[in-house]
């Protein structure tokens, strides 16, 4: 069954995300990068090599829950304005089965966005080269939203 095509967010949007993300150096330093920048909804792919894995050849845990983590967090920022950030408050991962695969995943959605806190659901997947798909973690996320600091 093929996927249905994603809502995209308006361009001002995915630019200010995609600036945003590229300013990121934990997220460069993985190789992670983005592919769908939607209303309340992003998703990062991250290849796997073996700069990211555990000693089992695995991703390792930290990876998977930093593009989690990041894939909810632009998730809340796309439905916020340009003088708005937001930081995590808190997530809980779960991980659910080997991260395997020729790629992650990560979608990050928001579940219900606020004026101070916004709480965003986190899933990972396993991809395999034929498309094959596995949820390997899933997740939720508290972000608090905050003033764009000055520049």
């Amino acid at each position: 069954m093929a996927e249905q095509p994603q809502e995209q967010a308006s361009p001002p949007i995915q630019k200010r995300v995609q600036d945003s993300f590229d300013r990121q150096g934990l997220m460069t330093h993985l190789g992670a990068r983005l592919t769908h920048i939607g209303p309340g909804r992003v998703h990062i792919v991250l290849p796997a090599r073996a700069e990211v894995t555990q000693q089992h050849g695995y991703v390792h845990a930290g990876a998977t829950s930093a593009i989690a983590d990041s894939a909810g967090g632009y998730a809340a920022l796309t439905l916020f304005d340009e003088d708005s950030e937001v930081l995590t408050v808190e997530y809980k991962i779960n991980l659910l089965a080997p991260a395997a695969g020729e790629h992650l995943e990560a979608i990050g959605t928001v579940l219900k966005p606020g004026r101070t806190l916004t709480v965003c659901q986190l899933e990972v997947y396993g991809v395999q080269g034929d498309g094959a798909r596995m949820l390997v973690a899933n997740g939720q996320q508290t972000l608090i939203r905050v003033a764009r600091p000055a520049q």
